[in-house]
């Protein structure tokens, strides 16, 4: 189904409110000024899906799986099009700014939201810590001596401002952020296949698409092996969501976030099908080792001596892209979790300009927090923190697919009204969705770079349920509405 195709809306007598069990300030308006244009959406729906996850994180992954990782890929790409349709359709439902939250809050009770809400929030504090952490590190490229601390409380600093100044000006950053990225990637894509095709450069000998399977099969490591990737691929793909929490700025989202949500098969075939394929037909999969970019060391084997600092500076820009996201997010789900009585009051207030200040500020301060502690200790013990924000990632998606298909029940049943853009093939993709899910989370109990995380998660549910628990005691109205 494209944007185009979208279902006519329900007859006037099929109940249109929000469901019960929905605060009086979800269901109203949120106070956010519209200032997110079509174009900005569809940058940031696109940003999204192209991260450090897949100009570093491949590098291990190739290592790990060989060519096979394409196809590992291609395979999430479609579960990651499944969770977003399924976002799709709730978002059509009632477009809200704490999508994930408020959904979770709605169709599966009070805690969930509570716990999806915090969750999420803490997935991309952590995140914009290392991502400024990283952007900081790969300005040593071109400025060696320059502090590590210092570039990352520039960037920093520089990102806040431009999240406060107005919903606008992320949007333009962030709209730049992802057109150099996708410009980037198309152009590597260009290069190599002009290799392949006429076999100018040094690698052109032996460039071919036969390199995919000539070196030990399109399996060399065995289908296990490309299981135990499953970890890595599925972080590539963490932040695709984030256009949901675009909802409530979005200038028209009945238009913006289906068009959105319908460009994830492309984006993924292109961005990482795509580019992965061309890049192991270039450079034998042999040839890359863990910790280094594959477009990097793709274009030291061509043999083009800018390739190794545009791919730096591309880089760099997906570190910054993902931190400047971070800080957007987490100021509306913190402001989300306040408005319905489970973050503190003062979160609720927007300045002058319609922006959650209070809440952007605070995540801000602890983002500041990760880099100081970053510079006081080696920088392995953030490599934890990619396995932790997978799964508080995945905790987002699972909470998607479960809302949605209780909504998908109650709307078939006539109780809630159907939404304009439904997910097809529902029940049954969105339990794909969540079995995929379950795989990937037992690949990771059983990986021992992992497996650390799945340590870090019981204690967060345990702190989770504690905090919860103390606030219903106090108010035991804000967390007892019923569902529908």
């Amino acid at each position: 189904m494209t944007s185009e195709q979208v279902e006519e809306p329900p007859p006037p007598e099929e109940p249109t409110g929000p469901a019960r069990g929905v605060s009086p300030t979800a269901s109203g308006e949120e106070g956010y000024r519209r200032g997110l244009g079509s174009r900005q959406i569809q940058m940031i729906a696109i940003g999204g899906a192209i991260g450090t996850g897949l100009f570093l994180g491949a590098g291990k992954t190739i290592h790990r799986a060989g060519p096979s990782i394409i196809l590992a890929y291609a395979v999430a790409g479609v579960v990651i099009y499944f969770i977003m349709r399924a976002l799709g359709e709730l978002l059509m439902y009632r477009p809200v700014s704490g999508a994930f939250s408020e959904y979770a809050r709605e169709f599966l009770g009070p805690f969930f939201g509570f716990a999806t809400g915090w969750t999420y929030w803490l997935f991309w504090v952590v995140t914009g810590m290392t991502e400024v952490t990283a952007a900081a590190t790969y300005v040593h490229y071109w400025w060696p001596g320059l502090p590590q601390w210092t570039s990352a409380l520039a960037f920093t600093l520089l990102l806040y401002a431009a999240n406060l100044i107005s919903v606008k000006i992320f949007g333009e950053m962030e709209f730049w952020f992802s057109m150099v990225k996708v410009t980037a990637i198309i152009g590597m894509i260009l290069v190599g296949l002009g290799v392949i095709t006429f076999g100018f450069s040094a690698a052109g000998s032996n460039a071919s698409f036969d390199q995919l399977w000539s070196h030990d099969g399109f399996f060399p490591k065995g289908v296990g092996g490309t299981l135990m990737t499953l970890q890595l691929v599925m972080f590539s793909f963490v932040a695709v969501e984030l256009v949901g929490v675009t909802a409530g700025e979005s200038k028209t989202p009945a238009k913006d976030l289906p068009r959105a949500i319908n460009t994830v098969p492309w984006r993924i075939a292109l961005f990482y099908v795509g580019a992965l394929t061309v890049i192991l037909s270039v450079v034998s999969w042999t040839a890359f080792e863990p910790g280094t970019s594959p477009f990097v060391a793709a274009f030291a084997r061509i043999g083009l001596p800018a390739g190794a600092g545009i791919v730096n500076f591309v880089v760099l820009t997906a570190a910054l892209s993902s931190c400047n996201s971070g800080m957007y997010s987490t100021g509306r789900m913190l402001r989300d979790l306040a408005r319905n009585g489970q973050g503190p009051a003062f979160l609720t207030r927007l300045s002058g300009n319609g922006l959650p200040l209070l809440g952007t500020t605070v995540s801000v301060a602890l983002m500041l927090v990760g880099v100081w502690i970053n510079y006081q200790w080696p920088s392995k013990a953030f490599d934890y923190v990619v396995s932790f924000a997978t799964i508080s990632g995945m905790w987002a998606w699972i909470m998607i697919l479960l809302a949605q298909l209780r909504y998908r029940r109650l709307s078939d049943r006539g109780l809630l009204p159907r939404s304009p853009f439904r997910a097809p093939g529902t029940p049954y993709t969105s339990w794909f969705a969540l079995g995929f899910i379950g795989l990937t989370l037992a690949v990771m109990a059983v990986d021992p770079d992992a497996r650390i995380s799945l340590y870090g998660a019981p204690i967060w549910a345990a702190l989770l349920v504690t905090a919860y628990r103390m606030l219903k005691s106090r108010a035991p109205e804000i967390f007892d509405e019923p569902r529908p």
